[in-house]
């Protein structure tokens, strides 16, 4: 890396945010869609089969990665279990990564469908929402093309592109730049497969290492 690159990862924090877990929030517990609203949202709704365990390995090499190459890393969980009080919903995330000042949440997850056959890699970014979104939405969306590409990259899984969402807690609650990418598809057998291995595990890692240092040096 060079000279410069070190001093840029040095300066930043990257917020790691492995989806899902077992906090008490699973279930119907609801808290605002956005700041104000009056739309409700479940905290967590548990993900697809498997998901939490497959996104905490991913995440775990890529805060390894991630250090190697100088950043400094924060991680909303490092278990099974959440402890980020205020019941642990996405709202408890977000407000983690904005604490930190982060140059960068991202949130690491795994899709699921009823069409099994679906396969390949998704890049979720927020979608313009004054009040909400609009300071993050630029630099977000720089984010998303960044990662999309590293991580289509890495791993030459299918690439299903930027998907802008406006219903999602955790965006709309994030004060820092935020991505959140789907690694696969957990209800397509052969991905599932391909999920569970560390040497896949590792491939995602790196692609959303390269995303990481694609956003912040530009």
């Amino acid at each position: 890396m060079i000279a410069g690159a070190a001093g840029l990862a040095a300066a930043s924090l990257i917020c790691l945010d492995p989806g899902h877990g077992t906090p008490p929030a699973i279930g119907q517990q609801l808290e605002p869609i956005g700041p104000g609203s009056k739309e409700m949202k479940i905290k967590d709704g548990g993900g697809a089969p498997g998901e939490a365990a497959v996104a905490l390995a991913i995440a775990k090499r890529a805060r390894k990665l991630l250090g190697a190459r100088g950043y400094r890393v924060a991680m909303t969980r490092t278990g099974t279990t959440i402890r980020l009080g205020n019941g642990n919903g996405n709202i408890a995330r977000a407000r983690f990564c904005n604490r930190r000042h982060a140059a960068l949440m991202v949130r690491i997850h795994a899709d699921g469908s009823s069409d099994r056959s679906l396969h390949g890699v998704s890049t979720l970014v927020p979608a313009w929402h004054r009040g909400w979104t609009d300071d993050i939405y630029r630099p977000s969306l720089r984010a998303g093309r960044a990662m999309a590409k590293a991580v289509v990259r890495a791993t030459g899984a299918a690439d299903h592109g930027i998907v802008q969402r406006s219903d999602l807690t955790g965006f709309n609650w994030a004060d820092v730049p935020v991505v959140l990418v789907e690694a696969g598809f957990l209800s397509n057998p052969t991905e599932q497969r391909r999920l569970k291995t560390g040497a896949y595990q590792q491939r995602v890692a790196r692609g959303l290492t390269r995303g990481v240092a694609g956003f912040v040096s530009s």
